[in-house]
């Protein structure tokens, strides 16, 4: 579950590295749910009503947080729908004093063993500085390789974009270089 928690949350705006909080990797993951069911065969933990995760400057809120591993030791994780009817997480980054990244959609994978989270159905990814989003990018599905950190948006959940499926939306902000002689 630690790898889930950090690469979770290393997303890129448009092809732009994004870290995490490094302190965080070495913080207690702290779990609060209404239930919690584990079944120790199939290594499957379910975490169920108004589950909220914390672990340093991480945030995650979900309906529903089920976490496997594999016999490898690999770990996934799925949250589900929350207040909203979407999964949330919210994290400081390594970028500087008060720089976040947040997002959310109605479901959220993580796949420990190739290191890629998938966002599905209403996905929103937001960089902020402070309160102020900086740059946001939304579609029906977003997917994000740690490794190469690089991710996709696309207008359907199934990872393609089709004809009359919808658009993506993207707000970049401009940068203030100029006033850095750049």
């Amino acid at each position: 579950m630690t790898r889930l928690f950090l690469l979770l949350l290393v997303f890129g705006t448009f092809c732009m590295p994004v870290r995490a909080e490094k302190a965080d990797s070495t913080k207690p993951t702290n779990i609060e749910a209404d239930q919690m069911a584990y079944d120790d065969v199939k290594q499957v933990n379910t975490f169920t009503g108004n589950v909220v995760l914390t672990r340093g400057t991480l945030l995650m809120r979900a309906n529903k947080l089920i976490v496997t591993q594999d016999p490898q030791g690999y770990q996934y994780a799925t949250l589900l729908g929350g207040a909203k009817g979407v999964a949330t997480f919210r994290q400081k980054r390594d970028a500087g004093n008060d720089q976040w990244i947040e997002g959310e959609a109605e479901r959220i994978e993580y796949d420990g063993k190739i290191e890629i989270v998938k966002l599905f159905t209403r996905a929103k990814m937001r960089r902020l500085e402070g309160p102020k989003v900086t740059d946001e990018v939304e579609g029906e599905f977003i997917s994000y390789d740690s490794r190469a950190e690089f991710f996709t948006v696309h207008n359907t959940n199934t990872g393609e974009s089709k004809p009359g499926g919808g658009r993506i939306k993207a707000v970049i902000q401009p940068r203030n270089n100029q006033a850095k002689g750049q």
